[in-house]
């Protein structure tokens, strides 16, 4: 049948979510256009391990997991079994829980920046407390930034600026509606690996920098010496230093992107795959930077919620047992391999490359301008054969060997098709799909 039957069911709801909700989605990164409108999987049911299922029961491999949210796999049983018995004493008390003590022993025991640690519920929420935290601590306003640091006005300002290597937005397609543009100038991005370009920033406000706030990598190992050199900045300039290790924690080591690399920041964001799923963030730090916090205004009923902190407890304990980093090594690294030698049996230019724990393939295209619609029929050619992806891959614990080999069977095959396409100028052709659009230039490679 034509794949928008095969997905019928989720675009009438995505029809319905139009008149109720705005945006349609909760997150951009579920939104429709972000995949192959009319062929990719909008709504699920169910998930278990490496899989889910669709609302018109169509099954997918998953490599994309909640955005990285799910890291030992879906419907974990072990991390489900330690929420469900938590729920049965109680989701949340009237008084505090000693999960939130437990958790910030673990979590200082395996992040190199934490002696201290408060919770939130999300990354975007994490990432304006350290805002909060690094001006309290420092007593100063201006934060310095490159990467994406969520939703929340501090950090939205900066689009009332300029990107500083691209003179557009610094995150183009986002317009900051809503945001006082009395903000404007309280944020200000720098350009990941250009290290003179910060020290610039740093001497044209010096004394103004509460904090250099940073992804510190996605996709590629930062340039040698790069990340040592912003540390050396923060501390010279007296900044607080922190991490937004929101998208890149947990899977390279239990410690993160700072434990692999051995750069330590003063203060570190975390979410996403920290819980397996379930709602959980939190902002961890030297004693130094985060006790001032015990004297600002920060605070939320659920941010003590007992089945995150469980969930938390149980995945970092999971992560640890079961080997992660080691694992995730071997699935990253075999992946690599796999579609490296797809990518040659189809004979089409390209690689797939990066980090182990988030390989990119990158298509060498003979015209710039066929980018959207090359990825875009990979992305739909993948979903037709029960494969739901974009141009990078995250893993979870519960891919197998075999999963992988199937990954690279359906992309040699996918190759393929867009080798012909590129063959015979008739690429758009293939197409069946809206063309995939990025909600946001990011500005950390």
């Amino acid at each position: 049948m034509p794949d928008n039957q095969r997905v019928a069911r989720s675009l009438q709801l995505y029809q319905r979510a139009e008149a109720l909700i705005p945006g349609r989605t909760q997150l951009i990164s579920r939104r429709s256009s972000q995949f192959a409108h009319g062929n990719s999987p909008i709504y699920a049911v169910r998930a278990k391990d490496a899989r889910f299922i669709d609302v018109d029961e169509n099954e997918y491999l998953d490599w994309v997991n909640a955005v990285g949210a799910i890291i030992l796999g879906h419907s974990d049983p072990i991390v489900d079994s330690a929420v469900k018995e938590q729920i049965d004493r109680g989701s949340i008390f009237t008084l505090n829980s000693a999960l939130e003590i437990e958790l910030a022993e673990l979590l200082n025991a395996v992040i190199p920046s934490a002696e201290m640690a408060r919770y939130t519920k999300g990354g975007g929420e994490a990432n304006a407390v350290a805002a909060r935290i690094a001006r309290g601590a420092t007593g100063r306003n201006l934060i310095l930034f490159s990467g994406y640091h969520g939703w929340h006005d501090w950090y939205q300002s900066a689009n009332y600026l300029v990107d500083p290597a691209s003179g557009e937005f610094p995150f183009a397609g986002i317009e900051p509606i809503g945001v006082p543009p009395e903000l404007a100038g309280t944020a200000l991005p720098f350009t990941w690996g250009d290290l003179g370009g910060l020290r610039d920033l740093l001497h044209a406000h010096e004394g103004d920098v509460a904090a250099i706030m940073m992804e510190p990598m996605r996709t590629e190992l930062p340039p040698p010496g790069y990340l040592e050199g912003v540390q050396q900045l923060a501390r010279t300039h007296g900044a607080v230093l922190i991490f937004d290790e929101v998208s890149c924690g947990f899977r390279p080591r239990v410690g993160g992107v700072q434990a692999y690399l051995g750069v330590k920041p003063d203060m570190t964001v975390l979410a996403k795959a920290m819980s397996n799923g379930y709602p959980m963030g939190a902002v961890v730090g030297s004693r130094a930077v985060m006790e001032p916090a015990s004297r600002m205004f920060i605070s939320s009923s659920y941010w003590s919620d007992n089945l995150g902190l469980a969930a938390s407890l149980t995945t970092i304990r999971e992560l640890e047992r079961r080997d992660s980093a080691q694992r995730f090594e071997a699935i990253g690294k075999a992946l690599i391999k796999h579609l490296n030698h797809a990518l040659r049996e189809a004979g089409l230019a390209g690689a797939c490359g990066g980090v182990f724990w988030n390989p990119v393939i990158q298509l060498d295209l003979p015209d710039e301008s066929l980018r959207a619609a090359a990825n875009t029929l990979f992305i739909q050619e993948m979903a037709r054969r029960g494969i739901h992806c974009n141009m990078s891959f995250k893993a979870t614990l519960a891919h197998s060997q075999a999963d992988i080999e199937w990954t690279a069977t359906c992309a040699a095959e996918v190759f393929s098709l867009i080798q012909a396409g590129l063959a015979s100028g008739d690429l758009l052709a293939l197409l069946e799909s809206d063309l995939t659009k990025e909600p946001f230039r990011r500005l950390v490679r």
